[in-house]
């Protein structure tokens, strides 16, 4: 099999994301990660090249500029304030994209993005994660076949703790790019708040069409919102609500979602990723368990093996199959879900989305 031949933007050695994004294009074997330009400090950019053995760039405008014809892909990870201007030029320059959501800074950024993409030839796919997990790909699957009947309602909740003190003060690199609106437009809302409210999409198949929102920045002089609770009205009736929270003490990293019916609800949490469980208007509970991971039933499919599959998609994209892979629509859809979350925050009234 002929692999992809890959370049990284950000994702240094000793961050977080970029790490995550290696190991998934690694699990299946689909791509040949040969280039990077994987720090804004070119310095770092060229040592972490050296330490990943692949070809280093102090700059990601020498990369693209050098590796036409060499590379087939691009991934972009770095801070969302530089999103929009290098997939742009990514795209423009030929090259597919995988972009980590949210999709730009602002709205407007997305807007000029999304005219670039759709002129473009090329595949233009963006990393929500948690649609890669199996279970809420089958929750899906099951509630636009009308295992739950009509759609009545939904309620989403993604909290974090890791936000609870101000770290950005102490100089934590992740946090303080994210608690900067130059940086990352949003805080809480756009970082996890775009994974939540695009759960809602992706497990209904609606589109968000109303909301009405509360944004707080409850840790003392941060910038940023922290904390978000949004009620949202869908299409054909259908109502909902979404929490977002990086300042939870203690908590980790959970993130759930439970969708109800005229017929029943069916419900997911990162918690027991592995399951699902359906409940009956009789309160009966029923647990499905995930049986469509790479390794056998009973060990699980987590974090990893989500990206990975959206990796898998994006390949299987890439190479001229038909796919549900994430693209530039999802990710328009969370920027502008952000943006109408804001505006209803300062007139305390509805907003269209």
């Amino acid at each position: 099999m002929t692999k992809i031949r890959t370049a990284m933007i950000g994702g240094g050695i000793g961050g977080f994301i970029g790490e995550i994004h290696r190991i998934a294009m690694r699990l299946d074997d689909r791509y040949d990660l040969v280039a990077g330009a994987l720090s804004s400090e070119p310095t770092r950019a060229m040592e972490s090249a050296r330490e990943l053995e692949i070809r280093g760039y102090a700059t990601w405008q020498e990369l693209l500029e050098k590796e036409q014809g060499d590379v087939d892909c691009i991934v972009i990870v770095t801070p969302n304030d530089s999103h929009a201007e290098i997939a742009t030029a990514a795209l423009q320059a030929g090259y597919h994209v995988v972009l980590d959501k949210p999709m730009t800074r602002t709205l407007d950024e997305a807007l000029s993005l999304e005219i670039v993409a759709a002129q473009s030839s090329k595949i233009f796919a963006m990393t929500y994660t948690y649609t890669g997990y199996p279970m809420v790909r089958h929750m899906r699957d099951r509630i636009l076949a009308g295992d739950i009947g009509t759609i009545r309602t939904l309620s989403i909740d993604y909290r974090q703790g890791w936000l609870a003190e101000p770290i950005e003060r102490d100089g934590q690199k992740q946090a303080a790019w994210r608690t900067d609106p130059r940086k990352s437009g949003a805080g809480a809302l756009g970082d996890i708040g775009s994974h939540a409210e695009q759960l809602a999409r992706f497990t209904t198949g609606l589109a968000i069409k109303k909301v009405r929102g509360d944004v707080y920045s409850l840790v003392e002089g941060r910038q940023v919102d922290d904390h978000a609770s949004v009620q949202f009205k869908m299409e054909h009736g259908v109502v909902g609500d979404l929490v977002c929270s990086q300042v939870c003490t203690g908590e980790r990293n959970h993130v759930s979602v439970r969708v109800w019916g005229d017929k029943g609800s069916l419900s997911w949490s990162h918690d027991s990723c592995d399951a699902l469980k359906f409940t009956a208007p009789d309160g009966t509970e029923t647990i499905t368990f995930c049986t469509t991971n790479r390794a056998p039933s009973g060990h699980p499919a987590g974090f990893i093996e989500a990206f990975a599959n959206l990796y898998k998609d994006c390949a299987d994209e890439i190479e001229g199959k038909d796919t549900n892979c994430i693209g530039g629509s999802d990710g328009i859809a969370s920027m502008k879900f952000i943006d109408a979350v804001l505006r209803s925050k300062e007139s305390q009234t509805w907003s269209d989305v």
